[in-house]
């Protein structure tokens, strides 16, 4: 793990790059997961965030910054992703999502309230209680000061409560 850190991200060969992103995979998956919720779109999406951080290796300046970049990388492709999924919905799932509309359990009920919160408050609601990340490392990956992260992570609790009474 020393070799990794002492080289410099933007000239660092595949395999110090793909060693550590190995180390990083798990984390990817978990965040991908927690989007997507299936374990098919969350392996492509942590295949597709791995490309993408491979060809943008070079703009990463600061070793400290990779899991973050990363994690931030990750977010995008899943967005992405669920924009795409918007876009094409198979008519064999309008059957399936009409069965499970009229289901009513704790867990559907907390996915369509999250689904209901702004974009921004579903981020760190996701990475602080699906992800188990501190304020500090979201804050990090969101580019954002821990202040705004705690903020947004009170109104996306707030909003979640109101939604789910």
């Amino acid at each position: 793990m020393d070799e990794v850190r002492m080289v410099d991200f933007a000239r660092m060969d595949e395999e110090v790059f793909f060693k550590r992103l190995y180390v990083e995979h798990r984390k990817m998956y978990t965040v991908a997961y927690s989007y997507l919720r299936t374990e098919a779109d969350a392996l492509e999406v942590v295949q597709e965030a791995s490309c993408r951080a491979w060809m943008k290796r070079k703009k990463l300046k600061d070793e400290q910054s990779f899991t973050p970049w990363l994690i931030r990388i990750t977010i995008n492709c899943c967005m992405d992703e669920l924009r795409r999924k918007k876009r094409l919905i198979p008519t064999e799932k309008l059957a399936e999502v009409a069965t499970q509309e009229m289901k009513s359990n704790d867990r559907i009920d907390l996915e369509r309230a999250m689904n209901r919160l702004k974009p921004k408050y579903r981020h760190v609601v996701l990475l602080k209680y699906y992800n188990d990340m501190t304020t500090i490392e979201i804050a990090k990956v969101l580019k954002k000061p821990e202040g705004t992260i705690k903020t947004w992570l009170r109104e996306g609790l707030k909003q979640l409560r109101n939604v789910l009474k």
